[in-house]
């Protein structure tokens, strides 16, 4: 499960840049950005931060995940798009299979929100 890793990560990320002035300060929401393509399940992640955030200042805090669509354009007609369902990496307009992916596998701290 490398949700556990992850999560992990995410804590170590959220931890650094709480200011040192904050010293312990309580963490009530950790926001991030997911992809679609990250490969990430997001109930196990929840899970897994909820387990390594005991007895540290993020216990009880809320991990929100906002998940991130796939969106590509056509390298050949310029044509974007927002990829739904299994991914078919072909350009929906054209048929051409020079894509660019650009988003979706996006995997960050987008903010941290702490108690007044």
């Amino acid at each position: 499960m490398h949700e556990m890793g992850i999560a992990m990560q995410v804590l170590e990320i959220a931890k650094a840049s709480i200011p040192e002035e904050m010293g312990d300060a309580q963490v009530e929401q950790v926001n991030l950005k997911v992809g679609k393509l990250a490969a990430v399940v997001p109930d196990s992640l929840r899970f897994c931060f909820e387990v390594i955030s005991r007895d540290t200042t993020f216990a009880g805090a809320t991990l929100n995940i906002e998940e991130v669509p796939v969106v590509a354009q056509c390298s050949r007609c310029q044509h974007r798009w927002t990829v739904s369902g299994s991914p078919v990496f072909r350009c929906s307009a054209c048929d051409s299979g020079e894509i660019r992916v650009l988003s979706g596998r996006e995997l960050e701290v987008a903010s941290i929100e702490v108690a007044d």
